[in-house]
């Protein structure tokens, strides 16, 4: 299974965003998953549900910080503001709340997180979003002879 379906099958099984996005991509990272769970729990819903950076983006970046720890700042600074150019590029934006308002969807940020029903996942765009980040990610893990 390919990371981004992998990604995208997180999310469908209730992961946020971010800890979708990161999860694919646990096996590569020297980290326990009960610990990247943690850290990216709270950039769900972009940064605790503020509708900021989108959580696959987060997840992206975390990743990518974590199977490149040999780059210094700028280097990866660089490397992740490609990545992100690359999400925008796809999907037009890379702050949550614009995501779901270009789909009609209210971005509304209060703290308490949707259930997650069949017609949540019919009607927001993220798993499609993970899918991107993730794919997004491994494909310049693939050029960098990473994976």
């Amino acid at each position: 299974m390919k990371r981004s379906e992998r990604a995208k099958s997180y999310f469908q099984q209730g992961y946020n965003c971010s800890q979708a996005v990161l999860l694919a991509f646990a096996d590569l990272i020297d980290a326990k998953e009960e610990t990247l769970l943690a850290l990216s729990k709270p950039l769900g819903g972009g940064l605790a549900r503020l509708r900021q950076t989108c959580g696959a983006v987060s997840g992206m970046a975390m990743a990518a910080g974590a199977l490149f720890p040999e780059y210094g700042k700028s280097e990866i600074y660089a490397f992740v503001q490609d990545l992100i150019s690359k999400f925008q590029q796809k999907n037009g934006s890379y702050n949550c709340g614009e995501l779901l308002t270009g789909k009609g969807i209210a971005a509304e940020n209060s703290p308490n997180a949707e259930a997650r029903t069949k017609e949540y996942y019919q009607k927001r765009p993220c798993a499609d979003l993970v899918f991107d980040a993730a794919e997004i990610l491994e494909r310049a893990l693939v050029e960098k002879n990473k994976i």
